[in-house]
């Protein structure tokens, strides 16, 4: 199959509540980065966050596999370091093939969860 998408991308708004309201894991406030690798060839990606007051993190590295769907919740994030709550970031997704991403975000600290979904900025 023909690869689809883009190999840079932008998210600039990200936020995880510090608190959840509901079943875990379902109902646990998470912000996640949905990869969609349409291509023959694996994706090797890598993730690195902004901070409004200190210097980026990264790279969180990500493979998706060809032909294959990959969510990642920023919640889960632990290598290098993982990602505080209650704290604004934004992130820059790079992939050695284009791909296609999207960031969706659940806020559910009150029991009338807020689901967020939106295209990521594509460059290249």
């Amino acid at each position: 199959m023909k690869p689809l998408g883009a190999t840079r991308w932008a998210i600039p708004e990200g936020y995880i509540p510090g608190w959840s309201n509901g079943p875990e894991p379902q109902f646990t406030s998470h912000e996640t980065v949905c990869l969609l690798n349409a291509g023959d060839e694996d994706a090797h990606v890598s993730i690195t966050i902004f901070y409004s007051d200190r210097e980026p993190v990264g790279p969180y590295s990500v493979i998706v596999p060809a032909r294959r769907t990959k969510h990642v919740r920023f919640n889960d994030l632990t290598d290098p370091e993982p990602i505080p709550l209650d704290t604004d970031f934004a992130s820059i997704i790079e992939s050695d093939v284009p791909i296609i991403v999207q960031h969706t975000r659940l806020d559910s600290r009150q029991s009338e969860n807020a689901l967020l979904s939106t295209i990521a900025y594509p460059q290249g």
